[in-house]
């Protein structure tokens, strides 16, 4: 017998999770670092901007490397819903939507951002979030993501 609890998971039991566990994306197109936290309707990754990352330009976390960072945290919590509470395989999913989206500033490398989404509406494939993505205290990105997940 068990503590463990699929639904409410501790921080320490999310963070040791391997994230390309989780994602159909892989290196090294993998732009989220880890999942740090999980509920009923949201989530969240944290994400080291590594000089490396494909999507850093002139030093900076690009606008694109931003939107692909906010639904792979979606994709992390539907990967983590999938593998965790359901116990099925990984979902591939395609960003349906981006709206209102607003950018504050572009994170520079060496920065951890955290980003988080919290699902508004979940039906037939598809979910609408709210994300939001922040360097400590700072809101740096906001928008509205929608994802459709591919039935296998």
């Amino acid at each position: 017998m068990t503590d463990f609890d699929a639904q409410h998971p501790s921080p320490a039991f999310l963070r040791s999770i391997d994230i390309h566990t989780l994602l159909p994306q892989q290196e090294p197109f993998v732009m989220v670092g880890q999942l740090t936290a999980f509920d009923d309707d949201s989530t969240a990754t944290q994400t080291l901007v590594s000089p490396d990352n494909i999507m850093v330009d002139c030093g900076r976390f690009s606008a694109s490397g931003l939107i692909e960072n906010i639904a792979q945290t979606c994709a992390a919590r539907i990967g983590y819903i999938n593998k965790y509470i359901l116990k099925k395989g990984i979902q591939e999913g395609v960003i349906g939507s981006i709206r209102n989206m607003r950018i504050e500033r572009l994170p520079e490398v060496g920065s951890t951002i955290c980003t988080r989404v919290k699902v508004l509406h979940e039906a037939f494939g598809l979910t609408l979030a709210e994300a939001t993505v922040s360097e400590g205290d700072e809101v740096i990105v906001s928008t509205e993501i929608k994802i459709a997940v591919r039935e296998a």
